[in-house]
């Protein structure tokens, strides 16, 4: 299983979404692991300040079931990044923690993309969501961190 255990690093072939997908070929990451199951891979380091709990801030992604690598939301085929404040439990837990960082993850800096591994406690858990996230899925997130809300 690709959610192995905490410490353990783990590879995935990450399919690429969206209109920029055309620009990008596919991505292979090594997933690094933290205890609560949370996996992440840094596809581009930012080289902006990191965010702090409870700033707003804008980010582009791209979700998928990582059960198929269907993609179920996308805020590029939108035009319009999710603007949200970090860290207070706008979004998902599993959003929160690789952003902001916990548990040997590293804080994600503006102008990184990252890629998150999401187990399902960290995500919609038991029920799901909005009938296109099955209850008790695993999620993969691409994250773009396009910085503070301006």
């Amino acid at each position: 299983t690709v959610l192995a255990a905490a410490g353990a690093v783990s590879s995935l072939t990450v399919l690429p979404a969206g209109p920029a997908a055309a620009a990008a070929a596919a991505a292979s990451c090594e997933f690094i692991s933290s205890p609560s199951g949370l996996q992440y891979c840094d596809v581009q380091e930012g080289q902006g300040p990191e965010p702090t709990k409870g700033s707003m801030i804008r980010c582009h992604y791209t979700g998928r079931l990582a059960s198929n690598n269907r993609v179920f939301d996308t805020s590029y085929e939108r035009g319009r990044p999710l603007n949200f404040k970090v860290g207070v439990h706008e979004v998902i837990q599993g959003w929160d923690l690789g952003i902001l960082g916990t548990e040997g993850i590293p804080s994600m800096k503006e102008g990184g993309k990252r890629v998150l591994l999401i187990p399902a406690a960290l995500g919609y858990g038991a029920r799901g969501a909005g009938g296109v996230i099955p209850p008790n899925s695993d999620l993969l997130f691409e994250v773009e961190l396009l910085g503070r809300r301006r």
